[in-house]
C-alpha cells in the first residue's frame, strides 16, 4: 500500500524529469503501479483510512511523485453529483497525451495543491479550460476523452508531472494572483 512516506517532494530529480514511455504489452509492475496508485487515491479520499494512514487527499498521482520515470497517472475525481456513489472519474491513463485544447482559460481560486510539496504556495495556475487527451489503458486499449475545468486542470496537473513540471512553475511571479478577463475561475 501506497503511503505518504512513498511520495517524494520537491527537490527530489524525478520530479524534474520528463518521464519515459511505457512499452506494451504492460509488464505486471506496471499493472500493479497503476493498481496501487488508485487504491492510494481512494484511500485518500476516505475520511476513516486517511486519518488511520496519515494520508493527504488527492484526486491525481503520477509515477514520477513515488520516484518512478514512467508515464502513469492515476485519477480518482469524485462525483459533483452528492447522490452519486460512482466517481466521475477514476483510471489509470498509460502515456497520455493532450491532443488539443481550448483556447478558453480556468483556473482554481483558491490555488493548486499538490501531494509532493508539502507547503501553500499561493497563485492562480492558469491552464486550459478544455482539452482532448489520448491515453492507453491497461489491456493497451487506446482511449480518447475530452475533459473541462476541474478534471481538465486535474489532468494536466498529473501530465505536466510526468513532464517535470511543477504546478508552481505556472504561477506569475509578478502578479500571483492576477488573472486575465478570459480567465474562468473555478470555485
Amino acid at each position: 500500500m501506497i503511503t505518504m512516506e512513498d511520495i517524494v517532494r520537491e527537490g527530489h530529480p524525478v520530479l524534474r524529469e520528463v518521464a519515459k514511455e511505457v512499452a506494451f504489452p504492460l509488464s505486471q509492475e506496471d499493472i500493479e503501479l497503476g493498481e496501487k496508485m488508485t487504491e492510494f487515491l481512494k484511500n485518500s479520499q476516505d475520511p476513516v483510512l486517511s486519518e488511520k494512514y496519515g494520508l493527504r487527499g488527492g484526486v491525481g498521482l503520477a509515477a514520477p511523485q513515488l520516484a518512478i520515470s514512467k508515464r502513469i497517472i492515476a485519477i480518482e475525481i469524485p462525483s459533483m453529483d452528492e447522490d452519486s456513489e460512482e466517481p466521475f472519474l477514476s483510471t489509470v491513463m498509460y502515456n497520455p497525451k493532450v491532443l488539443s485544447h481550448s483556447v478558453q482559460r480556468a483556473a482554481i481560486e483558491e490555488g493548486e495543491g499538490c501531494l509532493s510539496v508539502d507547503r501553500h504556495v499561493p497563485g492562480l495556475v492558469i491552464r486550459n479550460a478544455k482539452i482532448s487527451i489520448s491515453y492507453q489503458t491497461a489491456e493497451g486499449e487506446t482511449k480518447k476523452i475530452r475533459l473541462r475545468n476541474y478534471p481538465a486542470i486535474v489532468v494536466q496537473h498529473e501530465i505536466d508531472h510526468i513532464n517535470g513540471v511543477m504546478f508552481y512553475d505556472h504561477i506569475d511571479q509578478e502578479r500571483p494572483n492576477y488573472a486575465p478577463d478570459d480567465v474562468v475561475l473555478l470555485g
